[in-house]
């Protein structure tokens, strides 16, 4: 049984020396369905150790043993528990391995929608049904299907997920995929991550207007090297905006980078937090150079919005966000999530069509402050830093940080919280 609650404070609030952060989920998990598909050419190095990319690579594993077991008309189960990118991948993945299967996952993933993908896939000629509600998993699929076309068309605003997952899967297909996006596209440098990882791999593709096409093709031999995870380096950009004084030293991390979460080095600029690329990482430090920005958008960077967000309520910054329409179908509602929590010190988050506002003027500081997770890492990673404002916070369900970024209260005790 898991840690109930987890109880914060920081008596110096000061941070600094070195923190080494796990290998990126979202390249680890697109790297596993690349090397899953090059039949053992593409190596990886540096593999994330989040409970997502264990998931997703155990259940590859299970796909494999089951497919090497006698008797291939039985199902084989594959339970990806709270994963939300192995589902997504998963489903496209399943639908051309030869097999029968059960894709299902937590009471949550059954909210989660899936049908936008699981049309995509069955035009392409797949074989993908509803095993409960449909639109939503469980899903049965019966795998290794005879393409019926090259061309579908998907919708872009929902979720860049849906897109990858089939343009992993689009070079091992005898006519590959011309893929059509519709309307506006979200989370765009996440779908540019795929295309870039399909290209270490040798996977070409072209982009011309609203349509990626992937012709047939063979992965080529290469060693897939993650960097680390941009996302997890976001609540330490939070920290040292929340510090009284901050110097941190974050190894591997790249100007250059693939992951869209990169996009944290500009917005926390504008909260008084200085980054510098220097000869084997990223040097944040806390500056007192903060600007007078009030719309953040975060249209491609959706994962970094509740960091952001619950910083900003902390510094008392009256900002507000847009781009935030994908966080309803999250591993909770993240909007409601931040409207809750937030509201425990007098701040509101208020919605006002697309946009939302953050108001601070009720902010107080009560003696006790205990914050709920919703099953969901990045709350609590995004909350723990207010131990650098209030006293003591509290943490309900610590161990939901597994998902992303397992050695974080490991890394927050080593940065002198004092965590009880």
């Amino acid at each position: 049984m898991g840690i109930r609650a987890l109880k914060l404070s920081h008596p110096a609030k000061s941070l600094n020396g070195t923190v080494r952060l796990t290998g990126s989920k979202s390249e680890s998990n697109r790297a596993l369905i690349i090397q899953a598909l090059s039949g053992g050419k593409v190596r990886i190095e540096n593999l994330s150790s989040a409970a997502d990319t264990v998931t997703l690579q155990h259940a590859l594993d299970t796909v494999v043993a089951g497919r090497l077991a006698d008797g291939e008309a039985q199902q084989t189960v594959v339970d990806i528990g709270p994963a939300g990118t192995a589902m997504r991948f998963l489903t496209a993945y399943l639908s051309i391995t030869e097999g029968h299967y059960l894709l299902t996952g937590s009471e949550r993933m059954k909210q989660r929608p899936i049908g936008i993908l699981v049309d995509a896939l069955n035009v392409l000629g797949a074989d993908v049904q509803y095993a409960e509600a449909t639109g939503y998993p469980p899903l049965a699929i019966q795998g290794g299907f005879k393409q019926q076309t090259a061309h579908i068309r998907v919708k872009g605003d929902v979720s860049s997920q849906y897109l990858s997952a089939l343009l992993l899967i689009a070079a091992t297909l005898p006519q590959g995929i011309n893929l059509q996006i519709e309307g506006e596209l979200t989370s765009r440098p996440y779908l540019t991550m795929t295309l870039d990882m399909l290209a270490e791999a040798g996977i070409r593709h072209q982009w011309e207007a609203d349509t990626i096409s992937i012709h047939p093709q063979v992965a080529s031999p290469c060693q897939l090297i993650i960097e680390p995870d941009w996302s997890a380096a976001s609540y330490w950009y939070a920290m040292a905006a929340l510090a009284e004084e901050a110097n941190l030293f974050l190894p591997n991390l790249k100007s250059s980078s693939l992951q869209g979460d990169a996009a944290i080095v500009d917005i926390m600029a504008h909260f008084g937090v200085a980054s510098s690329f220097e000869a084997g990482g990223l040097r944040i430090q806390k500056t007192t150079t903060h600007s007078e920005k009030e719309l953040f958008d975060f249209k491609e960077c959706p994962d970094l919005a509740q960091t952001v967000i619950v910083c900003a309520a902390a510094l008392r910054r009256d900002c507000a966000f847009t781009g935030l329409h994908t966080l309803k179908i999250k591993e909770t509602d993240r909007i409601a999530a931040l409207q809750n929590e937030l509201g425990k010190f007098g701040v509101k988050l208020v919605e006002d069509g697309a946009i939302y506002h953050l108001q601070t003027k009720g902010l107080c500081n009560p003696e006790q402050l205990a914050f709920d997770t919703y099953e969901d890492h990045r709350m609590a990673m995004a909350f723990a830093p207010l131990a650098l404002i209030f006293n003591q916070v509290q943490i309900n369900e610590p161990n939901v940080v597994e998902k992303s970024y397992p050695d974080f209260w490991k890394h927050l005790k080593e940065q002198g919280f004092v965590i009880s």
